[in-house]
């Protein structure tokens, strides 16, 4: 293929996955992304009840935007769930943690959620397994861990987690895009977005981290990282350890709105990928994708380094 047969190819890809990402987005979005900035409304105060339990419900009069949007995600690093170890150690403090998520996410979300099987994680019912797909995205997006499991995400928690912090990030994210899905995607565009959610496992499956991860995986995150330095000609994060996640790759892009743009792209193209500052972050799956050959691929067609984009869409 010539240069620019494949210029223009990967302007089509481009454009494909642009048009995916405004079935994905709520109407209030739609057309305006321009406006749309990655800043913080700042964190709302706890508020409670007369019997002085947090008042989940009485907390938020309107949220930031979207990450998938545009808009600043709910956390700066990633929020991860407790370790088996930690959990072990404390268990009466973990019961407590899982609870209190539990009936934040119940009154502030409307959603039922009960501890998982899985240590280290709250299971939560969605209303459809689209809304649990589009919910996936959403939270990846915003730095919170999530999981899918059977038309229910699973959230993390850990003995560690304080109300003021931990459990907080928990049940606002789960309110902030159980907000958006419910009151500003209509019935119509949510199935739009389970005929695109279709579509698009049709071409190729959701590609997500693996969640279980050993030491003898550290040669194939080696490969995937060279293959994907090679292929798009960013710097991998892998020598900061502020950036340090056994399941994701980080890839600096130069500049926030490079950042943006890219993983926006990603996730609408069937690539879970979230954002701390300028690096995006990409699921680490050696099972899925052991060479590292459809991630470096897909991203090489789609990332938007400093030097050739420095404003987002």
């Amino acid at each position: 293929m010539n240069e620019t047969s494949k210029q223009r190819t990967t302007s089509t890809v481009i454009q494909q996955a642009d048009e995916r990402l405004q079935t994905l987005l709520p109407s209030i979005y739609r057309d305006r992304t321009d406006e749309v900035q990655p800043v913080s409304m700042g964190s709302a105060p706890l508020a409670f009840d007369v019997d002085g339990n947090v008042a989940w419900d009485r907390m938020w009069g309107s949220f930031c935007d979207l990450a998938m949007a545009g808009g600043p995600p709910h956390k700066g690093k990633l929020l991860e769930p407790g370790t088996p170890e930690s959990i072990l150690a404390e268990p009466t403090r973990y019961a407590k943690v899982c609870d209190e998520i539990v009936r934040g996410i119940e009154i502030a979300a409307r959603l039922q959620a009960a501890p998982s099987s899985s240590p280290g994680w709250l299971r939560v019912r969605c209303k459809s397994h689209t809304m649990a797909e589009w919910l996936l995205r959403a939270i990846t997006m915003e730095n919170v861990s999530v999981r899918l499991e059977d038309g229910a995400i699973l959230l993390p928690a850990g003995p560690a987690f304080r109300v003021e912090k931990e459990i907080k990030n928990v049940i606002t994210v789960a309110a902030k895009t159980t907000h958006y899905w419910s009151g500003h995607l209509i019935r119509l565009q949510q199935l739009g977005v389970a005929n695109l959610f279709h579509q698009l496992d049709s071409e190729a499956p959701l590609l997500q981290p693996a969640w279980e991860i050993g030491p003898e995986d550290a040669e194939a995150r080696e490969r995937i990282e060279r293959a994907l330095e090679d292929a798009t000609g960013l710097q991998a994060t892998r020598h900061s350890t502020k950036h340090g996640y056994a399941n994701w790759i980080g890839l600096d892009c130069g500049s926030v709105s490079s950042a943006i743009t890219t993983m926006r792209r990603l996730v609408a193209s069937n690539v879970l990928c979230r954002r701390e500052e300028t690096a995006i972050f990409l699921p680490f799956n050696p099972i899925a994708d052991p060479q590292g050959t459809r991630l470096a691929r897909t991203v090489s067609e789609l990332a938007v380094s400093e030097l050739s984009e420095t404003k987002h869409p």
